[in-house]
């Protein structure tokens, strides 16, 4: 059966570090498109982080310099390596993959996979 699993999420403080993972089964991660997104209470979903097949990556402003993708093919897993930590990065973080046919879409439920997310809270 294919699936996306995340995991990582956590409970931290102001300007701690998390590693959330996301690992693919019934398919080759790296044969495709992949990206974190993460809805707040409320608002819309937001791509935090997307990685081509190529291997070209872009973040949204707000993580950049601090959030890092990158994939373990071996493991057939896409990481999120997510630094100095904020309270406002405390949701729910949902991985998708797709085919590199079109488009990175708006929110993780229009990617062609996804998982069921992972928490992070970050607290003072």
């Amino acid at each position: 059966a294919v699936r996306l699993v995340e995991s990582g999420g956590d409970s931290v403080q102001i300007g701690e570090s998390l590693r959330l993972s996301c690992t693919a089964s019934g398919f080759t991660l790296g044969e495709t498109d992949v990206a974190w997104y993460r809805r707040q209470p409320g608002k819309e979903c937001e791509l935090v982080s997307s990685i081509s097949v190529e291997g070209s990556t872009d973040y949204t402003d707000s993580v950049k310099g601090r959030f890092t993708i990158s994939p373990d093919n071996a493991r057939n897993t896409m990481y999120l390596r997510m630094n100095s930590l904020k309270p406002e990065d405390t949701t729910v973080y949902y991985c998708g993959a797709k085919d590199s046919d079109r488009p990175t879409p708006d929110c993780y439920n229009h990617m062609d996979y996804w998982g069921k997310g992972t928490l992070v809270t970050v607290s003072s």
